[in-house]
């Protein structure tokens, strides 16, 4: 059975850091494209960092982009997101995602299979 386990939520001040982890088990790790994406309170879920199988392109929403950093180490079928100068409006679930067949990272995608999500709250 697919599974994925994320960790590393919290809560922080703005300005923290917190590095999420991704654990996946049950498929070939290494064949599927990866994402982070988050939902806020009465908010959709939305995409928040991608990358692809082989861990050579990445991908990341503008409201992101230069302060969070995804990463992936196959050999333990983990993939991660550091984050940097978090804001209030980081404050969010953040749930990690798995899809094979991801041809554009930049394009619209919903992973296959979720994991059930680690809260992450920033402060004032």
């Amino acid at each position: 059975q697919v599974q994925l386990v994320e960790s590393g939520g919290g809560l922080v001040q703005a300005g923290g850091s917190l590095r999420l982890s991704c654990a996946a088990s049950g498929l070939t790790f290494s064949r599927y494209a990866m994402g982070w994406f988050r939902q806020a309170p009465g908010k959709e879920r939305e995409f928040v960092a991608a990358i692809s199988w082989s861990g050579g392109y990445t991908y990341y929403a503008d409201s992101v982009k230069g302060r969070f950093t995804i990463s992936r180490d196959n050999a333990k079928n983990t993939v991660y997101m550091q984050m940097n100068s978090l804001k209030p409006e980081d404050t969010a679930v953040y749930f990690c995602g798995a899809r094979d067949r991801v041809y554009r990272l930049d394009l619209k995608w919903v992973p296959d299979y979720w994991g059930q999500g680690t809260q992450v709250t920033v402060s004032s």
